[in-house]
Order: C-alpha cells, then structure tokens, then sequence
C-alpha cells in the first residue's frame, strides 16, 4: 500500500450517498417496478465515476465505489447467492423496522419516535414521495434456505468490479477496496438444508470465497463488514441472546469467515466492525474489550472500528494494553457518520495521535465509523455534509502527519 508507514493515509468504511436518479432506480426495484436494465447499469457506471472522483477531490487516500449498485451493504447478496430465496412478507419488527429488544424497552418513546423518521430523513427531496412512501410500506421478506447455497453473482461482480477500474484509472490513489457481505446471516438457518448452525454458515463461507477471491484477483482490497451478533439483536429467532450464547455465535463466525478467506493473502483484507450505524443511545453496546480478542483471530490485516461514536471514543486506551500483532493495522473512525456535525480538523489529528500512541504511527489509518449510506433507507447524513467530514478528515490526517513524522 502506498504511503503507509510515511504518513497517515485516509480511507472510508464503503457506502457513500447515492445520487437521486440512482435512489429512484432502486426504490423502483424494491417496489417491483420494471427497470430498464441497460440504463441501469450506465447510470451506475457514470455514478460511480463520478463518486470516486470526488474522493480523489476530498483526499481520500483509499476509496471505494461507494457501492452504488447495491441496495444495501448486506442483503445485496440474497440477488448473488443461489438457494437463499424470500418468502412472502412478515410484519416490520420493532422501531419502524428496527429490532432491538433492550433499546426499545429501556428508551421506548425515543425509539418509537426515531423509527418513524430515521429512513427518510436525508433522502433527497427530489425523489417522488409518493415511490418512497410506498417502498417504506413494502414489508419485510423473510429469507429462507431452500436448497443447498450456492455462488450466482458473477456477473453482477464482474460489473461492480470493470466499473471501479474504470473509474480508478486517472487516478493515483494508494489503494482501494470492495465491501462485501460476510458469511454470518442467522435470519435463514434451516435444519431442512443443514444439519447444523456451523454447517449452514460453511456452506455460506465457501460461496463467499468466490466473491472474496474475485475482488482480490481483481486487484483490490475487499472487506468484510459487521457481522458479529450484539446483545440488542434477534440471534437464530430469539431475542435477548445470553453473553454465551453471543459469544458462541461469534466464535462459529469468526471460523466461517477465516474459511471463506481461505488462500486470500492478509495484507489484502479489511475487517470492518461497528455497534449498529444508527444514532440511538448505543447503551446496549457490547464493550470492545470483550471480544478484542476475538476479531484479532480473524485474517484480516486491517481493522476497520469505531472511534468517534462518544459511547466508544475512549476505547483508543484499550490498545495500550491489548497486543496488536504486528502484522495488523486499525482504521479508526476519527469522524462519524451519524451526526451532520463536521469534526475540526484538529479534532482528527488529536483521535489519530491517540491511537498513534498506542500502536504507532505506522499502524494507523484514518477512517469512518461506518458508511454514511449503508443502504436505500439507510442516509445517515446530508451529502453536503459527507464530503465535508470527508475533506475535514483529509486536514487532519495531514496535520496528525506533521506532528507525528516532525
């Protein structure tokens, strides 16, 4: 990667705001509209040309293709995997489709409130309200294995992936990368297909390892993002899983991705984890210290976490005392993607050198929390405002630079 080591790089967690007349398209395929699927696939092309030219513009050092084609950064996959299907709707759960057991008993007015509001308000105003409102009311599907899993997404990856090296071409940037779900749906276990938890989540790795394969062939960095259960979520249909229970789910996963990443060299995986992009309370959020040691087991190379979420911006001081192989590096998130404030410049540098102090200066690359558009419903920011703490991270990088190379 170049520049790492020299100074400190700028990078992202993946998904960006998608532009209007992408969102439209989108909304119209959640709706079953018919979509022209040649100006589908030129829209998305211009798009994402146009996406990582603004990174550039911005300063940042390693972009994505702000995953524009996708609906969202998980349940893309459903479209790419065979045996996977959707049955026919089930009520939305929870806070306006949201479910979080403890949140929404320990802050239920907040919750009910936050979830009738939280997906529609930063999508452009542009978009027929009418397809919005009626893409929002579409219930939620339940997904169901069927049959044994298998890898179908070839050519949409080959389409992703030809329009990201189109658009990286008049760039000169020190590297790049690919979001791609991980092997961990427990919304679809079926004891009809598979006999057991880690049989159906191997079967999901070793489809996924072609798309891992693929991405890194292809030259770029992939990442794998989220995927460990957390205490407020809904583990193989229960609510409220126990502490052993989450941890077994974890353990069970962090096998399945290190298979799926089979063969894959370490140096070319990204390993992003976050406590739920939404800007709820996070007061059911898991400590990083209780399973730090975990997520190091994964063959990742660089760890994509939270920083700047107020509910873990301290956990900087749990690297003075955890040992990070040296093999590894952490991406911070030094701005968040959950609030239209634009952190100070020297705010950045100041979180950047934290980190610095604990693993060194080497070992650090500046990042996000999570995505600022994780999904069609899920715009956690004004654009404007994206591309604002985008540049901003870009100063303080550079200043966090010169205090730590000076």
């Amino acid at each position: 990667m170049k520049g790492l080591g020299e100074r400190i790089l700028t990078t992202h967690v993946g998904s960006l705001v998608r532009p209007a007349p992408l969102l439209e398209m989108i909304i119209d395929g959640v709706l079953g509209n018919p979509i022209d699927q040649q100006a589908f696939d030129t829209l998305v092309a211009s798009s994402v040309k146009d996406v990582v030219a603004r990174q550039a513009a911005a300063g940042v050092d390693i972009p994505s293709d702000g995953e524009f084609s996708k609906p969202d950064f998980h349940n893309y996959i459903l479209k790419r995997l065979g045996g996977l299907e959707l049955e026919p709707s089930r009520p939305r759960l929870g806070s306006g489709g949201m479910y979080y057991p403890k949140l929404d008993e320990e802050f239920p007015a907040f919750m009910k409130q936050y979830g009738a509001m939280y997906r529609t308000m930063w999508l452009p105003p542009e978009l027929p309200r009418d397809k919005v409102e009626a893409a929002l009311d579409v219930p939620i599907p339940r997904t169901v294995v069927t049959r044994p899993i298998t890898y179908e997404g070839q050519a949409e990856l080959r389409r992703d992936l030809g329009n990201f090296k189109a658009a990286l071409a008049p760039h000169d940037f020190a590297d790049a990368f690919v979001p791609s779900a991980t092997p961990s749906r427990s919304d679809a276990f079926s004891e009809d297909v598979y006999p057991s938890k880690e049989a159906y989540l191997y079967a999901l790795a070793e489809a996924m390892h072609e798309e891992y394969k693929a991405i890194v062939d292809a030259g770029y960095m992939v990442q794998l993002d989220l995927g460990l259960p957390s205490r407020n979520q809904v583990l193989y249909g229960k609510a409220n899983p126990t502490v052993e229970e989450l941890r077994r789910a974890s353990e069970m996963q962090v096998e399945a991705y290190n298979h799926a990443l089979r063969g894959i060299p370490q140096d070319r995986v990204r390993y992003h984890l976050c406590w739920g992009s939404m800007n709820t309370p996070h007061t059911t959020d898991v400590p990083l210290t209780e399973f730090v040691e975990l997520i190091l087991k994964i063959n990742a190379k660089f760890y994509v976490l939270e920083g700047a979420n107020p509910r873990h911006e301290h956990e900087w001081m749990v690297w003075k005392d955890v040992n990070l192989p040296q093999d590894k590096v952490l991406v911070p998130g030094v701005v968040s993607h959950q609030t239209n404030v634009v952190e100070h410049p020297e705010l950045i540098s100041w979180r950047i050198q934290n980190y610095a102090s604990a693993v060194g200066r080497d070992r650090v690359i500046a990042g996000t929390d999570c995505g600022f558009s994780q999904g069609w419903t899920m715009q956690r920011v004004h654009e404007e405002v994206q591309w604002a703490k985008l540049r901003a991270m870009a100063e303080g990088a550079a200043l966090a630079t010169r205090a730590l190379w000076n």
